[in-house]
């Protein structure tokens, strides 16, 4: 069987698809490394819903893919970006979403973290601020999931300087009940969170962030970089408190950050251990018993995938990451909240089809396969 597919240029090309899936069977959790899979949303496609309309969540299918992480022994991240807040996802939502993914991962013991940030508003003062961070704080805690205290739009638009920062999140760890992770996400994936940590020079932005760990050493289980931008999460990971880990959120240099060096090594916390979730546990399966050359055999061969989900505009990487989920038959559509599904081209989502294919993600090739075949009908491309 071919398939044919359209390339950035208008041709069309035709493609052989993998007879074959890679085949990952469950397992325990990993041992060698903490690692989180920041899972997306399935959204319902028969809600009567309208741009701005609350999110309407498929919750059966979304829970079950939770499952499915947990049974690779991954450990979920819930409700962070990848979950589109902030594109889809409200707060209403991602409380619920919380709320659910708790009560799911104590019936199969599963690990979680839950995203908590600002999202229930637009502005305000830094007083107003910190009550939003405190509300979602308490939902997050209640839960009892790690909460992973996220970036906030409202303050990298209110904050003044540094102090602003320092001083809010100086507030809420005081607070917290266990340790949070801390999490820096670049403008790339955001482009309202410019300027983060009370500067647009990394340099600086990355003093202020850890003058901020170093202050509440006990409060913070972990950071989570996501800058894309390997030298820097390397120089910040060596200078991190003892006992206080770094988790990469670097979708484009995951192997050699996790593998580590002679110094230390990154945990993880990525949105394209998502759709790669059981080639990535198989792989970190082989770093629990020593084997870095067989966790980069597996794992390196995956970054051309990452890559291409991820390029600019890098927030629009969620619409590949469900795609991915309904090829491989983890959804019955491919449908997102907000529409989201029209954010990337059909080239861009061939090419993600195709070298997921080559991977081996799709446990029934042929289903994947036909349903590419459908969508590709659907822009009018004949087979």
């Amino acid at each position: 069987m071919t398939i044919r597919l359209p390339s950035c240029d208008g041709a069309l090309r035709t493609y052989e698809p993998r007879p074959e899936p890679f085949r990952a069977a469950p397992g325990t959790a990993l041992t060698s490394r903490t690692v989180f899979a920041a899972a997306h949303v399935v959204a319902d496609p028969y809600a009567d819903v309208s741009p701005g309309s609350p999110a309407a969540v498929d919750w059966d299918a979304t829970l079950a893919f939770r499952r499915h992480l947990w049974a690779h022994g991954l450990g979920v991240a819930e409700a962070m970006d990848t979950a589109q807040r902030g594109t889809g996802l409200d707060w209403a939502g991602a409380a619920e979403l919380i709320r659910r993914g708790a009560a799911e991962a104590r019936s199969v013991g599963g690990r979680l973290a839950c995203g908590v940030g600002t999202d229930q508003i637009t502005g305000g003062t830094l007083g107003d601020i910190r009550a939003a961070y405190e509300e979602q704080l308490a939902v997050a805690e209640e839960a009892g999931a790690q909460p992973v205290l996220m970036a906030s739009r409202a303050l990298a638009a209110t904050a003044a300087g540094p102090e602003d920062y320092q001083e809010i999140y100086g507030h809420l760890l005081r607070q917290c009940a266990g340790p949070v992770v801390l999490h820096w996400l670049g403008p790339m994936f955001d482009p309202a969170l410019d300027g983060y940590w009370g500067s647009a020079d990394l340099d600086t932005a990355t003093e202020v962030f850890l003058q901020v760990v170093a202050a509440h050493p006990d409060k913070v289980d972990g950071v989570k970089i996501s800058l894309l931008d390997a030298r820097r999460e390397v120089e910040l990971r060596r200078r991190l408190p003892e006992g206080v880990r770094c988790y990469t959120g670097d979708d484009f240099h995951y192997p050699e950050l996790i593998a580590g060096d002679e110094r230390g090594f990154s945990h993880a916390l990525l949105g394209v251990f998502d759709p790669l979730a059981p080639l990535a546990a198989r792989a970190v399966r082989h770093l629990d018993t020593g084997d870095v050359t067989g966790f980069r055999e597996l794992l390196d061969p995956t970054v051309e995938l990452s890559r291409h989900l991820f390029q600019p505009p890098t927030r629009f990487y969620k619409t590949g990451v469900v795609l991915l989920a309904w090829l491989a038959g983890h959804q019955a559509h491919f449908t997102m909240l907000g529409g989201l599904q029209s954010a990337r081209s059909l080239p861009h989502l061939a090419r993600a089809y195709e070298l997921a294919d080559t991977l081996g993600l799709f446990p029934d090739p042929g289903l994947a396969e036909d349903r590419m075949k459908t969508l590709l009908t659907l822009y009018g491309v004949q087979q």
